[in-house]
């Protein structure tokens, strides 16, 4: 039979190629959408954390009205509290950051100090950070700060007699950051005399991929017993932001890549199906020389099964490189996790497209076995 199947492969060139083609396509733009579709993931992840942090944990006895007008709370609680948070495991939050904020008079005018801690990521959820890091005597500069100075990189500034070199002076921003002094939260301790104190942990909630009705209530119940004395706020509109987009990016790839599955199997059907009527009078023979309906199918669903194998190969191949050459300038922050041979992929559409091709070309091979030799051989 494998025989028989290659004869007719060799002698219906053009069938054979168009349907390997097809396979091909199919099993190319599958890969390539797979690998897109994992670096969509972690790109738009990168995107969306560009939003900012948008989980706040205050001091339960925070004056609400304070906080928002000033933007930061007017009570502090220990630094202690950001290790309970980042030594647990299986929470729904990351990239935690502490702060401690405060307004300070400096040269007459009034700005806001803010002292900030590492980024911290709980166990198993290490993260590239979102937050620059300020490093231990330096501090960044607002842009209204730098201006009115007139300050620039490498000064030096005093506050509360703690002296601080200035390691960058930050473009405008058109918010408050522009009349903000960023140092590190040892710095900004001793500066206020508030040792061992924060006001604020930031975080990043991690349930963007798997919405709730109430995410805010999950975040504080896991907060909450661990910090039973803080307040949990969620800026709902970044989280809807990370949410809505992430879920679009899915439902793009999931319509997507059933409609190519479609077009292609249906294109795989139609060959068969002609190679079938092209082949009317060989089968009839065939049936009349003794071959019963099992070696008719299989003659049809082997040939499927061997353009299903050259198409999955080809087409991996084919997948891979376009991933490489494509992805890179799509996904930019993201390139470097791109350029990875998906082996795990190789296995699966090896196995997955021979049985594509085969269930394309069922109901040609049903068709074929259904044909009555006698009625064949009588118009032959």
């Amino acid at each position: 039979m494998f025989r028989l199947i290659v004869k007719e492969i060799t002698h219906r060139k053009i069938n054979f190629l168009l349907a390997v083609l097809a396979v091909v396509i199919a099993v190319a733009l599958v890969v390539s959408f797979f690998t897109a579709a994992k670096a969509s993931n972690r790109e738009t992840a990168r995107l969306m954390l560009k939003l900012g942090f948008n989980l706040r944990v205050i001091p339960r006895d925070t004056d609400m009205n304070q906080f928002f007008l000033n933007g930061f709370s007017d009570r502090t609680m220990p630094q202690d509290y950001l290790n309970k948070l980042a030594q647990g495991e299986g929470f729904s939050y990351n990239h935690l950051l502490a702060t401690l904020q405060k307004k300070i008079t400096w040269r007459q005018q009034e700005f806001i100090l803010t002292g900030l801690h590492p980024e911290v990521c709980p166990p198993g959820h290490k993260k590239p950070p979102m937050a620059d890091a300020v490093a231990k005597g330096f501090v960044y500069l607002g842009h209204e700060i730098a201006r009115k100075g007139p300050l620039k990189k490498g000064d030096t500034i005093e506050l509360n007699g703690r002296s601080l070199t200035v390691a960058r002076c930050l473009a405008e921003s058109g918010s408050i950051d522009d009349i903000r002094l960023q140092c590190h939260l040892e710095d900004a301790q001793t500066i206020l005399n508030l040792p061992g104190q924060i006001n604020e942990i930031r975080a990043v909630d991690c349930l963007c991929f798997t919405p709730t009705k109430d995410p805010l209530a999950i975040l504080r119940r896991e907060i909450n017993a661990v910090l039973p004395n803080v307040k949990v706020i969620q800026m709902k509109d970044l989280a809807q932001a990370r949410t809505d987009t992430r879920v679009m990016v899915k439902k793009v790839f999931a319509a997507i890549l059933p409609l190519i599955v479609l077009v292609c199997g249906i294109w795989i059907a139609v060959l068969a199906l002609t190679n079938i009527r092209h082949r009317k009078h060989e089968i009839g023979i065939l049936r009349a020389l003794g071959y019963d309906s099992g070696n008719i199918a299989l003659l049809v669903l082997g040939k499927a099964l061997i353009i299903g194998l050259c198409g999955a190969a080809l087409g991996f191949l084919l997948g891979t490189a376009l991933a490489f050459r494509v992805g890179p300038d799509i996904f930019k922050i993201t390139a470097a996790r791109i350029i990875t041979t998906e082996y795990g992929l190789l296995f699966l559409v090896l196995l997955a497209a021979p049985a594509f091709t085969a269930l394309a070309s069922f109901i040609p091979a049903m068709i074929a076995v259904s044909q009555d030799p006698a009625l064949t051989l009588k118009e032959e």
